[in-house]
């Protein structure tokens, strides 16, 4: 499924990245599964609505020099952003220590060199920076005011979130994602910094 939506958005996977997107979902599988990162009525849809939906974000940005995960779990969609996009310097961010130390196992296992993780407030971090993604680490109204201290002019946040119907928040555009690799349709909220 998510050859499917990297063809579709311009960036099809070679079949290392693949490989590398099969073994990321063995790992949530199993060593994330077991230590609560992923809830166990997740597994059936950890290949579409985690890893292929983590894909979609790059609909809406061109392949940025970095790229900040807000909240980012266990790499989610940071780390499937970071084996699509091998060129661009990715920064996974969680304040969990717990959550800090599976993502820093994931990249290892993965052997991903294009990847920091930090242990960080949202409050502490400075910018600037072209690219945010996040999937509901923050309710968006609070996720805006941080983001407009730090995502750099000319930036975009793309943001996700467990929606049934499309979101309306003030301050950020709703796009909805239609693809024909996908199931189902997709909102994310985007913002663009002027």
């Amino acid at each position: 499924m998510w050859v499917g939506v990297a063809e579709e958005l311009g960036h099809p996977l070679t079949p290392d990245r693949d490989a590398l997107l099969h073994q990321f979902h063995d790992w949530l599988l199993t060593e994330a599964l077991a230590a609560g990162g992923i809830g166990p009525r997740e597994t059936d849809r950890i290949q579409d609505r985690h890893i292929a939906d983590s894909l979609i974000y790059a609909k809406f940005f061109a392949v940025p020099p970095i790229l900040w995960d807000l909240g980012s779990g266990v790499g989610l969609p940071g780390i499937p952003l970071a084996i699509m996009f091998p060129e661009t310097e990715h920064v996974l961010i969680d304040r969990s220590g717990r959550r800090v130390n599976l993502m820093k196992r994931a990249i290892r296992v993965l052997g991903l060199d294009n990847v920091t993780v930090r242990q960080e407030e949202i409050a502490r971090l400075q910018g600037p920076v072209p690219v945010v993604v996040s999937r509901a680490s923050l309710p968006p109204e609070q996720l805006r005011t941080h983001l407009e201290r730090f995502l750099e002019p000319g930036g975009v946040a793309v943001i996700g979130g467990s929606w049934v119907a499309p979101p309306v928040h003030d301050g950020w555009i709703t796009e909805e994602v239609v693809l024909r690799s996908l199931d189902r349709r997709v909102w994310l909220l985007i913002m663009r910094r002027q």
